[in-house]
């Protein structure tokens, strides 16, 4: 029997989960499922970020960029303070401003894809789910 999962592969599963929250965070869709719920958005939000960032390439891009030009324009500025402070500040920050859920899925997906780019606890959650797409494909 064939799976269904094994073809998905990481960049699969990642447009997947982006489109589950662009359909899933639409008021008064008309469908029989309702929204989406806060914290299906920011989990769904993870997930989506980290296998953006185990798809490799082109979509390892950004976070490279990122890595050396802004933090090196963050660390003349504010010596020792790194892209996961930085992500946990503008988390923090976002907490507070009144965003719709579809602004925090957007905002979500490209945060968690840069914080699972910079090799914390977010890049072990990355690789974990490359590892796993790699291991169904067998």
């Amino acid at each position: 029997m064939e799976s269904v999962i094994p073809p998905l592969g990481t960049v699969g599963f990642a447009v997947f989960l982006t489109a589950v929250l662009i359909f899933g965070t639409k008021e008064n869709s008309g469908g029989k499922a309702k929204p989406l719920g806060w914290w299906w958005v920011l989990a769904i939000s993870m997930l989506a970020g980290a296998s953006f960032a185990a798809a490799g390439w082109p979509f390892d891009l950004v976070p490279k960029l990122l890595m050396g030009d802004l933090l090196g324009v963050v660390d003349a500025v504010l010596p020792g303070l790194s892209l996961p402070a930085l992500g946990l500040t503008l988390m923090a920050a976002l907490a507070w401003i009144g965003l719709t859920r579809r602004q925090v899925a957007v905002i979500g997906i490209f945060l968690f894809y840069v914080l699972a780019g910079s090799d914390g606890t977010l890049g072990v959650l990355a690789e974990r789910i490359h590892q796993v797409a790699q291991d169904l494909a067998k």
